[in-house]
């Protein structure tokens, strides 16, 4: 990897290098929403750099309160617009040395949701996860259903809930039904839980009709975001048959704001595990489609500070993101720019890389310590969860910053 050295003020630690140049929508002071790229501690307002005549792209586009016209462009334009970003942030006689108008600081700007999602698909893709919830609620010896193997599973979630991290989330309500009762209540959740997730950002649109293969999936995905698909546990487990998740996943979803191309992940990827048994042919693939993103999970209450509680890795992961755009085209289903789809809760081999606490508490039975004593088996009203994540190799480091919400009582 070249190494390059930047003249801006960068923090030594931050997900935000020279390397990573991740693409979001900010506003200042009331103003209207528009695009910027993150660097350090700052953001790079990417409209004025188009009028001052650095970019060889219109300011309108980035005069938007999404990204979705922007990245419809395509990836030959938005990954020059990147490059020619870095390339200012870079050169010693760089022209926007006299325009420090063009830096924003981080902490001065609201973040917006990046892109206006028209579709939300939620995958199942863990192992690890799949097996230990299978184990909890069927056959310890036959935790995967027969199909788990063949095909990456998913579900079509509620785009309309997505919200941007800091957004606070109040605990659903709904049908509940334990197994010593013998009808439902209507209640609030009280086995409200998180899923670790990373989602990517839908990049090129396809017709109805068109197929996605592993070979081209990669130019139709723009790039990667930290992903909570909240999830109450006892709606879910009373409604989730036949037809799968619905209340108990729809009343949120949470993002972060910086949306890290595949770009500049490249660096990062490895090997998936190893797919047993061999899977169709639509599905197979060459060379290393995985990335390795460490991931974390941390947990605060009102009286205590954080405990980390998780830390996983995307790595982990039994079906790529490749893989999974195959499969959701395979039938001519049409993907639009925009779109999310969301791995499924990441989860390791060991208890410490649990993606969720429907496995970290493991379905409420092991209650775990958070740092002022207190207790936990899921998610208590006045709790943040807080999720981060970050590529690293040979010094260099891409970094997503953080996702987080804080759940309140119910309305």
């Amino acid at each position: 990897m070249t190494t390059l050295n930047t003249w801006v003020s960068v923090p030594k630690n931050s997900d935000f290098s020279i390397y990573n140049l991740p693409f979001g929508i900010f506003s200042v002071d009331g103003d209207e929403p528009k695009g910027g790229i993150a660097i350090g501690e700052q953001i790079v307002d990417l409209s004025a750099l188009a009028n001052l005549g650095l970019l060889d792209v219109n300011t309108t586009y980035f005069r938007q309160s999404t990204l979705n016209d922007f990245i419809a462009l395509g990836k030959k334009i938005t990954n020059k617009v990147r490059l020619d970003v870095q390339r200012l942030l870079v050169l010693d006689n760089s022209p926007l040395k006299n325009h420090p108008e063009v830096f924003i600081p981080q902490q001065d700007a609201k973040m917006h949701l990046p892109v206006r999602i028209g579709d939300y698909t939620d995958f199942y893709s863990s192992i690890e996860h799949a097996t230990n919830v299978g184990k909890m609620f069927r056959d310890p010896e036959n935790a995967l259903l027969p199909n788990w193997r063949h095909i990456p599973v998913g579900y079509h979630g509620r785009a309309s809930s997505i919200v941007v991290s800091g957004t606070n989330i109040h605990r659903p309500m709904g049908q509940v039904k334990t197994n010593d009762m013998e009808t439902p209540v209507f209640q609030a959740s009280n086995r409200l839980d998180f899923e670790l997730e990373i989602g990517f950002i839908v990049g090129k649109s396809t017709k109805l009709g068109e197929r996605i293969s592993t070979k081209n999936a990669a130019e139709h995905i723009f790039g990667l975001v930290l992903f909570n698909d909240w999830s109450a546990r006892d709606i879910q487990k009373w409604e989730y048959v036949p037809l799968g998740p619905f209340l108990g996943k729809n009343f949120a979803s949470s993002m972060s704001p910086w949306i890290v191309t595949l770009e500049a992940l490249e660096p990062f990827k490895v090997q998936g595990p190893e797919q047993q048994p061999e899977v169709l042919s639509y599905l197979q693939y060459e060379g290393q489609l995985n990335y390795d993103i460490q991931l974390q999970v941390g947990m605060s209450a009102q009286t205590s500070d954080e405990t980390v509680i998780s830390e996983s890795n995307f790595k982990y992961m039994y079906w790529n993101m490749m893989q999974q755009l195959a499969h959701h085209t395979v039938n001519g289903c049409n993907i639009n720019v925009g779109d999310v789809m969301a791995s499924g809760t990441i989860s390791g081999k060991d208890e410490s890389s649990f993606g969720s606490l429907l496995e970290i508490s493991w379905g409420g039975k092991k209650p775990f310590t958070l740092s002022d004593g207190s207790q936990r088996t899921f998610i208590e009203d006045s709790d943040t969860i807080t999720m981060r994540g970050f590529a690293e190799k040979e010094g260099i480091k891409v970094g997503f910053g953080e996702v987080s919400g804080t759940i309140l009582s119910s309305k």
